[in-house]
């Protein structure tokens, strides 16, 4: 099970270096200081291969990203299992002021008001001040602020249930490969939510065919390493449970049988409700995942020969949510769904400009060996100071270097654009003096999240009359399992930027993928374009557009659906014509 101990890992030492950024933020240490333990965090957290083997060959010593301080401690996590520098900081900081970090509303200052004025260092005792009445009555908070907090409080322990879809996806992957190779297990398959491309995960499914019966598989499952409990269902499936703390449920088939289960297994109920009435219809049953027609076991040794026999077309597993995806391949009206290489350009990304790890020629020759025609470079604006935000004299420097890059490489080009924030009252970061060097601008919130939905709608739709505007950034501004969206009118920002033609983000970053997946057929069917970006502060994160196109897919959405599925020239020019 070595892959997933590897990551797993990965994911521990990337935690603890986000744990001391943020026990260093409390103590108000060096923002500088900060943004190098959060960098290498995120470095770590996407380093190719075994930690281990990197730090003793040194390739974990050249990561863009990790220093020498945060490889010091990288190594003593890797060899020793512990940090002496955040214990250290556990001895002077209570940890539980920094959960609150991830309270949303609650900031430094705040959480040092709440600790010194009223003593609370922990959750439970922040929820008790805040439903008692003793939240409300400090300075700056107020009743809304303390009614804020217990939603967040209660959205944060509902979380803990879930984990992100790209951790999920990691973990069973090097679940799906340490199991496939168990004697008797002829082929292993990741099903569930996280086939599905679910944004947030509860349970990892996966599907093992094998040669052996349940019984003897079962039995060799229970001295699988790593192992803590195990417990049957019934005769074909069982849940592990592994000493870290994650679990999988199981399910076991015969050759014969794949495509029934995999499908059951696969889900979503929804789904499964819709190919069961599909099967009524047709003559068929799925009873005991098998399909049966009247007493006999009708074989699918595959999925499409279910799909088949139920005369549908292959139904994508993305797709498979129960809102009218069976009557649409029954119909004929299944669309044809993005695929990953219908993206000509990469956009939303961050170098070292601001608080990216790259530089832009590092970010041009990833982008091109990774099969793109253009990159877009979008370096927070001035406003962003705590992400390093860029003045108009770096924009400046920054558009001579894109230049000089474009002048010397060959099958790629590098656009000049910026991330730009919208402020409080909608003006766009940026004069249009600067703007119109720029051949694209994103715009995206990143404070005041608590304005009124009325009056976080304005802002936003104050924003999309800058005709220097091209893309609406992470649109509802959520973090998953962190904060919710915030509150705005989407059928009002959908029908503005039709109209304006501005397009909205699929934010690709697996903490965000924003815009949610549900509300995409609404954009659509608005007459609004959407982009994928990838929100990429390293030249890992080139791999996010992938989770961004699996929530293009789960919205039904096609290559014409994407703006950057244009060529760059095509997609230069749809960003001029609003100027």
């Amino acid at each position: 099970m070595e892959t997933l101990k590897d990551f797993v890992d990965k994911k521990a030492v990337a935690d603890v270096l986000e744990q001391i950024a943020a026990f260093l933020e409390l103590r108000g240490e060096n923002p500088f200081r900060i943004r190098a333990f959060r960098t290498a965090a995120r470095a770590i957290g996407s380093f190719p291969g075994d930690l281990r083997q990197g730090l003793e060959d040194g390739s974990l010593a050249s990561a863009k990203g990790v220093g020498p301080a945060t490889l010091q401690i990288a190594a003593e996590l890797i060899n020793t299992g512990r940090a002496g520098l955040l214990e250290e900081l556990r001895e002077q900081i209570p940890p539980g002021l920094v959960e609150m970090l991830a309270i949303s509303g609650l900031g430094v200052a705040k959480i040092r008001q709440i600790h010194d004025v009223l003593g609370i260092d922990s959750l439970p005792d922040l929820e008790a001040a805040a439903l008692d009445g003793r939240l409300a009555r400090l300075p700056r908070f107020g009743q809304k602020t303390s009614e804020n907090i217990l939603k967040s409080i209660a959205f944060l322990r509902q979380a803990s249930t879930y984990r992100l879809s790209h951790h999920a996806a990691e973990e069973a992957e090097g679940l799906r490969l340490a199991l496939a190779r168990l004697p008797g297990v002829t082929t292993a398959f990741v099903a569930g939510d996280v086939r599905r491309r679910v944004e947030v995960v509860r349970d990892l499914i996966l599907v093992l065919v094998a040669e052996v019966s349940p019984a003897e598989l079962f039995k060799r499952l229970s001295q699988f390493p790593g192992v803590h409990e195990f417990a049957g269902q019934d005769e074909r499936r069982l849940t592990l449970r592994f000493a870290g703390g994650a679990s999988a449920q199981i399910v076991v088939t015969t050759p014969v049988n794949v495509g029934a289960v995999l499908v059951q297994a696969t889900g979503s109920e929804g789904h499964l409700a819709e190919v069961a009435a599909q099967a009524s219809a047709s003559g068929y049953s799925l009873t005991g995942a098998a399909l049966w027609r009247g007493s006999e076991f009708v074989a699918t040794p595959d999925e499409a020969s279910l799909y088949g026999a139920l005369r549908l077309p292959f139904i994508p597993p993305e797709l498979r949510e129960g809102t009218g995806e069976v009557a649409a391949a029954r119909t004929g009206r299944l669309p044809r769904l993005l695929e990953p290489g219908d993206l000509r350009g990469f956009l939303h990304c961050h170098t070292n400009y601001s608080d990216g790890s790259s530089t832009v020629e590092e970010l041009a020759l990833a982008c091109r060996a990774a099969g793109y025609q253009y990159v877009g470079i979008t370096d927070h604006s001035q406003a962003a100071a705590y992400a390093g935000g860029l003045t108009g004299d770096d924009l400046l420097r920054q558009a001579d270097e894109v230049d000089e890059v474009n002048g010397r490489l060959e099958g790629i080009r590098v656009l000049k654009g910026v991330e730009a924030d919208i402020l409080a009252d909608g003006r766009v970061d940026f004069d249009e003096q600067v703007l119109g060097r720029l051949d694209f601008v994103i715009a995206s919130i990143h404070s005041r999240f608590n304005m009124s939905p009325p009056e976080m709608t304005a802002r936003m739709l104050a924003a999309m009359d800058n005709p220097f505007l091209t893309i609406i950034g992470h649109p509802t501004g959520r973090l998953l399992l962190s904060r919710d969206p915030y509150g705005v009118d989407l059928d009002a920002i959908i029908e503005k930027a039709a109209a304006s033609g501005v397009a909205l983000e699929i934010n690709a970053d697996p903490r965000r993928l924003d815009l949610d997946w549900r509300v995409l057929p609404r954009v659509k069917a608005g007459g609004a374009m959407i982009s994928i970006g990838a929100d990429a502060h390293s030249l890992a994160g080139i791999g996010n557009v992938a989770y961004g196109v699996g929530m293009a897919r789960k919205g039904w959405l096609g290559p014409d659906d994407l703006l950057n599925a244009r060529s760059a020239d095509d997609f230069v020019a749809w960003a001029r014509r609003r100027r």
